[in-house]
């Protein structure tokens, strides 16, 4: 995995999140509940963490994420949607 020139996001980060927003576009065209894809997501997420990182790493990621809602990024997000 290749970061990118400034060293923040592997390079291939933008296509990897294209293709999930497909996925997730699908799935809603699907009438699949907005909660029963995120848990499948996360869930899937969750796996492939397990696969490839230690105990550590994962409990890093999962603090980062955290933050992201206690800090209202993704309230955020959520009021530019409308």
């Amino acid at each position: 995995m290749q970061m990118d020139p400034r060293g923040m996001a592997p390079e291939d980060l933008s296509h990897a999140g294209s293709v999930i927003d497909k996925a997730i576009e699908y799935m809603v065209g699907q009438n699949i509940a907005p909660l029963s894809i995120a848990s499948a997501l996360l869930g899937g997420a969750l796996g492939l963490l397990a696969r490839t990182m230690d105990d550590g790493a994962i409990a890093q990621v999962l603090r980062s994420a955290l933050h992201s809602v206690e800090s209202g990024e993704l309230r955020e997000m959520r009021d530019e949607q409308g």
